[in-house]
């Protein structure tokens, strides 16, 4: 029992180390914005017809 709760102990204090530092790094990378974020275009998106003409006339 008390290898269980080492192990369990140590995989939160892993992962409790790794959460602060990605989000640390999401905060200063969330305030940066480059040149191209502005000049960017819509994309136009076309309708995709999977159905075949004879299930359309089917139903």
């Amino acid at each position: 029992m008390m290898t269980f709760f080492t192990i369990l102990f140590i995989l939160i204090g892993a992962n409790a180390f790794f959460m602060f530092f990605s989000l640390s790094g999401v905060s200063e990378k969330a305030g940066k914005t480059t040149k191209g974020d502005s000049n960017a275009t819509d994309s136009k998106i076309y309708p995709i017809d999977l159905v075949s003409s004879k299930y359309k006339k089917a139903v």
